[in-house]
């Protein structure tokens, strides 16, 4: 039986991850912190481990109890906007907790090492975004997923460490935690909506997102290390069609039959179109088909209202609040 390390499988697009790997036929070991993840979100048949890619001698542990085949790493906190404020923090959790991972992987000569990267590796400017363009990260956030993209192309040139990159973007559904204030904007305008308040839009909302449904995305991560033509390889991956984040408001509120205003505000320093080209994957994973906005949003929504809405903490570690949006402070 294959053996896979699935980190951040309380999260979102880990735990539906870990379920298409179960249903591949390997053994899975779940790590994660439950800091933005659900321990209901986590497969029953997969073996649950509470705890930090951070903490490097936990890590140590793990890899030597396990004779893994396979990690996928998908910890890490996807708040671009916010990680301005939070450098420390994001740079820690997404860049240093990557490489104990990577360190303990090539020790421990995993087959194949595959990271969930982020199309905020691009930068602005650069439409559509292909896996051929230089990246110029604008944030963070996009920093540090660069970062271990870098460092998995020099491990494999040192040591050998086969790996897989994926470019996921705007990936929504189920188990999203629709709490997070900082990220999210499916799961945000979601919750609001359930306490019947306003939708918050930063800037004139004319900013434009391909949203991405789970369903389309996570089957490819979790096969990707049975295709050799995938290894040592980027792949963006996700939805072709753009949307106005007010066009995407708009989907929500009909496919919950509400109405809310839009409540705009200050626009934030953050990339204002974002879409890239898939041909690539399409062509390596054999993709054809994907949901469609309303496909995918009616099939969250469903999930969304079984669960229902959800407490918004507050980030409590903000390290700059200088430029700081207010909503933030709240």
């Amino acid at each position: 039986m294959k053996i896979s390390l699935v980190t951040g499988g309380a999260g979102f697009i880990g735990a539906h991850v870990t379920n298409e790997l179960i249903k591949l036929g390997h053994k899975v070991v779940v790590l994660d912190d439950l800091s933005g993840g659900y321990l209901e979100n986590v497969n029953p048949q997969a073996v649950f481990i509470r705890g930090s890619v951070t903490d490097n001698k936990l890590v140590e542990e793990i890899f030597d109890k396990y004779n893994f085949d396979y990690v996928y790493h998908l910890a890490a906190y996807a708040a671009e906007g916010l990680s301005h404020f939070i450098k420390r923090f994001n740079y820690t959790n997404n860049l240093i907790g990557s490489v104990n991972l990577i360190n303990e992987s090539v020790k421990h000569k995993i087959k194949c090492f595959v990271f969930t990267s982020s199309i905020a590796v691009y930068g602005a400017g650069q439409l559509p975004m292909t896996e051929d363009l230089t990246p110029m990260p604008e944030d963070p956030y996009g920093i540090a997923k660069y970062a271990v993209e870098q460092d998995l192309k020099t491990t494999k040139e040192m040591f050998d460490l086969d790996f897989v990159i994926f470019r996921p973007h705007n990936v929504y559904g189920e188990y999203q935690n629709i709490a997070d204030k900082y990220r999210n904007v499916l799961g945000i305008f979601m919750n609001q909506l359930l306490q019947e308040k306003p939708l918050t839009i930063f800037g004139d909302g004319m900013q434009t997102r391909a949203f991405s449904y789970i369903g389309d995305v996570a089957p490819y991560i979790a096969k990707s290390v049975e295709i050799k033509e995938a290894y040592n390889q980027v792949f963006n991956i996700g939805a072709d069609k753009e949307y106005t984040v007010k066009e995407l408001a708009e989907t929500i509120m009909q496919v919950m039959e509400t109405k809310q205003e839009l409540k705009l505000l200050p626009a934030r320093n953050e990339v204002v179109n974002a879409y890239s080209d898939h041909s690539k994957a399409k062509n390596v994973f054999d993709i054809s088909e994907s949901t469609s906005l309303v496909n995918g949003v009616t099939k969250m929504v469903e999930w969304v209202k079984k669960h229902g809405a959800k407490e918004t903490p507050k980030f409590k570690n903000i390290e700059i609040l200088e430029n700081l949006p207010s909503i933030w402070l709240e």
